[in-house]
């Protein structure tokens, strides 16, 4: 374990419960939670694991240390005793919030009936919006594992929240899982533009949109982070290219000064813009008296001059005026505004029963 981590970087509710244990106990469990969480920070959940196995060990009742436990061998595909430790941290806690990772589990361990399950029982109806978000990810994905490709499509076209084109926490995970549902059903167009939009969702490539992106596409996904960082070292060449020019000139013009003569001015590079001759040769003409009469028409030709500069300027927004009226159906659709809805045959997965003729219910 690094020597830096200590248990201050918990948050105080977690360290509060960890109060339960005895002192010495309490740190080193706060420490393998902090590692833990460093470890999933850099992308090593199985580092992680090793982390929340001791701590599992010595605060086996302890409600966040099972949710921990739990939550990181479900990172890290140990999906039986991340279903363990999560139903125990349930149970310590009273708390359904690990629902939607729970259903996820029963889909690892290749249970999507279990999942069903889940998703239909009354601690579902409990969860928070975010958390139904995500229980209504993993049901599409139980569906998809059921072969009711459809039935996956609609589970997610249903929800108001993919309609949204505010970034929200959970946007570019449910705008992916819409796209694969789609693909999945064998709409790839629809998929591509659902895909495109997770992309730009996505900022901190929590998903894989880009890569199925350019799956379906053949693009050529480039990594802007590479790109800034090439950029950089580009420019940092340039600076030292300039200051090793700019080095030698100075040296150079250190030399030409150094000698006794004075150095001689070029001046006609500088002299040459400038017309010195035009102004004496108006001097006779400004020297006359000019009328108030001959005044005024000097201002009205600049009056007239401003009123056509401006007829001028305007003229380009006159003309891009009928652009703007083209018909709808000639105007481009916005990209990822506007989901892409399909009407799924679902065949005999979510037909309605008929109604009988006798007015009674079949059984």
């Amino acid at each position: 374990m690094p020597a830096d981590i200590t248990a201050d970087e918990l948050d105080q509710e977690v360290r509060d419960e960890l109060r339960a244990l005895p002192g010495d106990l309490a740190d080193l469990v706060a420490r393998h939670l902090v590692a833990a969480e460093r470890a999933l920070g850099e992308d090593d959940p199985d580092q992680a694991y090793e982390h929340t196995k001791v701590g599992r060990r010595f605060a086996a009742r302890i409600g966040v240390v099972r949710e921990a436990a739990g939550i990181v061998a479900y990172r890290a595909g140990h999906f039986a005793e991340a279903l363990s430790d999560l139903r125990a941290a349930r149970r310590l806690t009273g708390s359904d919030a690990y629902l939607p990772v729970m259903a996820d589990c029963e889909r690892g361990l290749g249970r999507p009936e279990r999942a069903l399950d889940l998703v239909r029982s009354p601690e579902a109806e409990r969860l928070d919006r975010a958390g139904r978000i995500e229980l209504a990810i993993v049901e599409s994905g139980a569906r998809r594992d059921l072969g009711q490709h459809d039935a996956a499509v609609i589970t997610l076209q249903r929800l108001p929240e993919l309609r949204d084109p505010q970034t929200r926490p959970w946007s570019a995970r449910l705008a992916f899982a819409y796209a694969d549902a789609l693909a999945e059903a064998g709409h790839g167009e629809a998929a591509t533009d659902w895909f495109a939009r997770a992309m730009s969702f996505d900022e901190d490539g929590e998903t894989d949109a880009a890569e199925r992106y350019a799956e379906l596409t053949g693009a050529v996904i480039e990594d802007l982070e590479e790109d800034d960082e090439d950029l950089d070292a580009d420019a940092e060449t340039d600076v030292e290219a300039e200051e090793v020019s700019d080095s030698a000139a100075f040296a150079e013009a250190g030399d030409l000064l150094g000698g006794d003569e004075p150095v001689a001015v070029d001046e006609p590079d500088v002299e040459e813009p400038v017309v010195a001759e035009e102004p004496v040769a108006d001097e006779a003409e400004v020297d006359e008296p000019v009328d108030a009469a001959e005044e005024a028409p000097a201002a009205d030709d600049a009056t007239d001059l401003a009123e056509a500069e401006a007829e001028t300027v305007t003229e380009p927004v006159a003309e891009a005026e009928p652009e703007a009226d083209k018909p709808d159906d000639e105007a481009p659709a916005a990209a990822g505004i506007t989901p892409a809805f399909i009407e799924p045959d679902f065949g005999d997965i979510l037909d309605e029963a008929p109604e009988p003729k006798d007015g009674k219910t079949e059984s």
